[in-house]
């Protein structure tokens, strides 16, 4: 693998993304196209899934939706050395495990969570695979805000879990959390919503519709870069920040 072994994410730590896909060769097009991402078939058991590189680095993950039911999504997966300890603390601050922790081969062993507000975030115990081998940079993640209903709340349960990522010494988090009603309507359910970094806000845009994508936000100043949240060519969400 071409990732940076010297990469290693703290407990609490953005370090990977997967997107579940009604058609992963379809998005295999928008976001090759948008980002300029390549992609490696069979990296996993998983043969419906791929990963997604670039310049070689490993940046998300391209799975096939096998439920119908389940919502077409972008899901961040948070870094921790003990997923099952992590999980019992969850179940401890009033949230919920969703999916049992589960080895993905020698890469890590992978679970799924909610907040107490029923907002779905990942975990991931590195075995092989670390998580992005790149990241802050154009076509790579950059950002996941945690929209809810009430931060304060959001603050108390994910400072509790991930304290030193958010607030340790020398720490430059990646992850935010603001009110659902900022930009989305309010009947909107909490949500982690993803963010990769572009160069051109107005191009990266055009690109997104020119795919079949569509604009959900036009652009917004935060104080971590403007962003725009648009949708992929099926539903799926997500957020472009230009720093």
């Amino acid at each position: 693998m071409a990732e940076n072994r010297a990469s290693v994410y703290g407990e609490g730590v953005p370090c990977w993304v997967d997107a579940q896909l009604p058609d992963v060769e379809a998005g295999k097009r928008f976001y090759g196209e948008l980002f300029g991402w390549t992609f490696e078939e069979g990296a996993t058991a998983y043969d419906s899934a791929v990963w997604a590189r670039k310049d070689g680095s490993p940046v998300a993950t391209l799975a096939h939706k096998t439920d119908g039911r389940m919502p077409t999504v972008w899901t961040v997966y948070f870094a921790t050395p003990n997923v099952q300890a992590l999980c019992r603390r969850i179940l401890a601050a009033g949230g919920r495990v969703v999916t049992a922790p589960t080895p993905v081969d020698d890469l890590g062993t992978a679970a799924l969570a909610t907040d107490p507000e029923g907002a779905v975030f990942g975990l991931w115990q590195p075995g092989s695979h670390p998580g992005f081998g790149e990241r802050h940079s154009p076509g790579t993640f950059g950002w996941v805000q945690l929209y809810t209903r009430d931060t304060g709340a959001a603050n108390d349960f994910y400072a509790d879990l991930f304290h030193d990522a958010l607030f340790g010494p020398d720490t430059e988090p990646d992850f935010g959390r603001a009110p659902v009603s900022d930009v989305f309507p309010a009947e909107m359910p909490p949500h982690f919503l993803v963010h990769f970094g572009v160069e051109d806000m107005e191009d990266s845009v055009e690109a997104v519709r020119r795919l079949g994508g569509r604009v959900q936000a036009p652009p917004f100043e935060t104080s971590y870069g403007t962003v725009t949240v648009v949708t992929d060519n099926q539903g799926a969400s997500f957020a472009l920040l230009r720093r």
